[in-house]
């Protein structure tokens, strides 16, 4: 049992159409229309109250990766960040492709995790792309998207075959967009830093082929497919047309794409070195552009933990990846400041849109609705340390920024997870 009284904040729920000054209240683990007896009172005033954030990209690495995350270690992470619900990938070790490893997960998020955690199943066994996997039972075991994320189905017969039986039980299909052919052993995106620092080129075509695939896909057999960590301009505008002739297609960027180019790779630092690869400032405006006009319709972090010593080597041979989960609203939030996104169109991207694309009941504060809350402090200036992180990984870029806008309460359940 809980009761809250969440007093004189900006509430901001875009599902609802609602932006004014009210209180929100929080009784028996739902949104209550009236203040409980007794009820925790926070004072909320300067802040934005808004629905629990939603991140639907997130590796955590369990089973299996236990040295680089845990789903505890996650999960306090994504608290911290100011998230409530996160959408686990199946890159695990054995990979999420049968019910069992699903049933495993959900254990352990039952027994150890802060948030909502939302299992991903694989499209194929082994993530190999060879055969699809029992997509019906994963279903049943409790998956909420179907994805090789990590890799990519290059058979576009047997990717045909997974939307079909997608559609058939009702689940998004989310990509990892990579053409192995085209971006081949690369390593950095093909052009003048790549030349300039001797990296091996990664052309944003091996991105836009797939989506091109995807977009056509998705046309021919009715199912949503969700383009997942789009970083080429050319990518956005085909999800753009797409989008006006009604295919049902969706895509999310990340704050480390949207924030950064591939000029800051001549540090060669491999924090800097992520799948897709950082990007020239020409697709940087177009994500811009993509966000704004609703092209880009989430934001997540491909939060990507990997232990010191794997990414304390030569740029070539580091792992791809970072983590995101606590810097990803302070990097957002930019977008606000320079007039990209409007408050609202930010909190949408957090928020109802991911809910919307994954079929779930979060997302909002409407009355009844579970207590998944986040009081955000949009003007607190912080430093992130990332020796500091709730992760068990240390690999960010952003170290050392200086950083605007927190998180200050993440409310699970109605349950005060993380307080600042």
């Amino acid at each position: 049992m809980s009761a809250l009284i969440l007093r004189n904040g900006r509430v901001i729920d875009p599902a609802n159409n609602v932006d004014v000054v009210r209180d929100v209240y929080v009784s028996d683990d739902k949104i209550s229309a009236t203040p409980a007896a007794g009820a925790r009172l926070v004072d909320a005033t300067g802040c934005w109250v808004v629905p629990g954030l939603i991140d639907m990209h997130v590796h955590l690495r369990e089973p299996g990766g236990s040295a680089k995350e845990t789903i505890a270690t996650g999960t306090r992470c994504a608290a911290r960040g100011g998230f409530t619900s996160v959408v686990c990938m199946p890159n695990t070790s054995p990979p999420a492709d049968n019910p069992g490893t699903i049933a495993l997960i959900r254990q352990r998020a039952e027994e150890t995790a802060m948030v909502n955690v939302y299992p991903t199943g694989a499209i194929t066994r082994e993530l190999k792309g060879e055969e699809l996997a029992p997509i019906g039972s994963l279903k049943r075991a409790g998956v909420v998207a179907i994805t090789d994320d990590g890799r990519c189905v290059q058979n576009n017969d047997l990717m045909r075959r997974a939307l079909q039986y997608a559609g058939m039980f009702g689940l998004p299909v989310l990509d990892h967009c990579q053409d192995y052919q085209l971006s081949a052993d690369g390593v950095a995106h093909e052009g003048h830093w790549s030349l300039a620092l001797g990296l091996r080129g990664w052309p944003a075509l091996a991105e836009d082929v797939i989506v091109m695939r995807d977009i056509l896909l998705a046309e021919d057999t009715g199912t949503h497919v969700h383009c997942q960590h789009i970083s080429s301009g050319r990518a956005v505008r085909l999800l753009r047309e797409a989008k006006r002739r009604g295919v049902p297609v969706s895509a999310e960027v990340c704050p480390h794409h949207f924030t950064l180019t591939d000029e800051w790779l001549k540090t060669f630092d491999a924090n800097f070195k992520m799948n897709p690869p950082l990007r020239s400032e020409a697709d940087r405006q177009a994500l811009w552009e993509g966000l704004t006009d609703g092209t880009i319709d989430c934001i997540a972090s491909d939060h990507a933990p990997h232990c010191p010593f794997e990414k304390e080597v030569e740029f070539d041979v580091a792992p791809f990846g970072i983590i995101g989960l606590e810097t990803e609203l302070a990097l957002s939030l930019e977008l606000v400041r320079k007039k990209i996104l409007t408050v609202r169109q930010l909190v949408e991207k957090f928020t109802v849109n991911p809910a919307r694309i994954l079929g779930l009941s979060k997302g909002t504060l409407s009355v009844g609705a579970d207590a998944d809350i986040t009081v955000i402090d949009a003007e607190r200036d912080w430093v992130y340390d990332v020796g500091q992180s709730a992760s068990k990984s240390r690999n960010s870029p952003f170290h050392g920024w200086k950083l605007r806008g927190k998180a200050i309460m993440t409310i699970v359940g109605g349950k005060v997870v993380w307080e600042e």
